[in-house]
């Protein structure tokens, strides 16, 4: 089936928060809005057919997930990322942060530390810190135009735990981002085992948020962190959805996949009280678990596009560099090389340029100097935004006279 994703539909007036409130959150309402994470392409046909269907009954009372749901998430895992799951390991949720909150609730104390690896998903900063956790942070380090996990540094960030366990905060859980939003790296299968074994050896649960892993852009391919071994399965929680991929986030679901009956009944508990998926988001959801007619080859096609066109138009650029993304459909981009601090770098995007992106300091350590901009539109949009960085940056680069 033939995709247009060249013209998506006008989101302006349905109360989009990425197109409606740029000029209420940036100031600038003609700045092009390439900041929040949803897309502007229009859901699968087998997605809207499925939620008319639904919609053809005239009440939305409450509901339970029908098991034909649970297969497909079943069925989607295996044959997506090659890991076999049971049914009873899935937990539906009402979005990925929420399932977050009760990952970090079931896996800690109050008082306990949970481990970042920033820059990262800023959300993650305030879910740890709002339930009375700490943060600990092991940034990435940005080498040769790729991001790698600083191995050194972790060994170092776990050792106070085991040597001094009565005296120092526990470490009791690490986030891990796969593909990693902001910086679009892909990890590894190496990588992956290298950091499973260390929090396998440390007795630390990986709560593992795959919300993107459907999204690749590069050659490398996606390995979902519990898959590599029944040990890592029980040490998991992972968190996906089909919000990023099928650009259903407002219809409020997700699900998390625990294989440890404990850490599910934990889980199950923490978020006891954040209330049940949304009727639609769940029939969209399977719909999505089942979509098969080319949709998802046709959008990573589309968004690899859009990506070379934003790499070419900026490489001779002085002052900016983008670091290639493996995944996701956002661009970090690095533009330290202008010598702004963050409140001039973000004065000069949304006024100068005419762009709302997302300020990288806002993604924590190492994000100072970057913007991460979202490339899930039209391509006369990237086009624009290219045009628009052209003539800012040749106009901010001419010498005085």
């Amino acid at each position: 089936m033939q995709r247009d994703f060249d013209h998506p539909p006008c989101r302006r007036g349905t109360l989009s928060n990425k197109w409606d409130r740029v000029g209420e959150l940036f100031g600038n309402p003609d700045a092009l809005p390439m900041w929040v994470a949803d897309t502007d392409f229009p859901v699968p046909d087998s997605v809207m057919q499925a939620l008319r269907e639904r919609m053809q009954h005239p009440v939305f009372g409450y509901h339970y997930p029908p098991d034909t749901l649970y297969q497909s998430i079943v069925d989607r895992m295996g044959s997506h990322h090659g890991w076999r799951i049971e049914p009873e390991w899935i937990v539906f949720g009402t979005g990925v942060i929420t399932d977050l909150n009760a990952a970090i609730t079931a896996a800690s104390m109050v008082g306990d530390e949970i481990l970042l690896q920033p820059p990262v998903y800023y959300p993650f900063f305030a879910s740890i810190e709002n339930l009375g956790r700490r943060v600990v942070e092991n940034p990435l380090v940005l080498d040769s135009g790729r991001y790698h996990m600083d191995f050194a540094n972790l060994e170092a960030a776990f050792a106070p735990r085991t040597m001094f366990p009565a005296r120092q905060p526990r470490i009791a859980g690490m986030i891990l981002c796969s593909p990693h939003n902001p910086v679009g790296r892909v990890w590894s299968r190496e990588t992956l085992e290298r950091l499973g074994d260390l929090c396998l050896r440390e007795g630390i649960p990986l709560i593992s948020d795959e919300i993107h892993c459907d999204l690749l852009v590069g050659d490398a391919p996606h390995t979902v962190a519990a898959s590599l071994s029944p040990e890592m399965e029980r040490n998991t929680i992972t968190l996906m959805s089909a919000n990023k991929t099928y650009n259903v986030p407002g219809l409020k679901a997700s699900f998390s996949i625990i294989p440890d009956p404990g850490m599910r009944a934990r889980f199950v508990r923490a978020r006891a009280t954040a209330g049940s998926p949304n009727t639609l988001g769940l029939v969209a959801l399977e719909a999505a678990m089942r979509d098969e007619d080319g949709y998802l080859s046709a959008l990573c096609a589309y968004l690899q596009e859009n990506l070379r066109t934003f790499r070419d138009g900026i490489a001779d650029l002085p002052g900016i560099q983008l670091v290639e993304p493996q995944g996701t459909y956002l661009v970090w981009v690095d533009m330290r090389g202008l010598g702004m601090d963050d409140d001039a770098l973000a004065r000069f995007m949304v006024h100068d340029v005419g762009i709302a992106p997302d300020y990288g300091f806002a993604f924590g350590t190492g994000g100072e100097g970057f913007c991460r901009v979202n490339l899930g539109c039209s391509r006369a949009m990237v086009v624009e935004a290219v045009a628009r960085l052209r003539a800012a940056l040749g106009s901010f680069c001419e010498p005085d006279q």
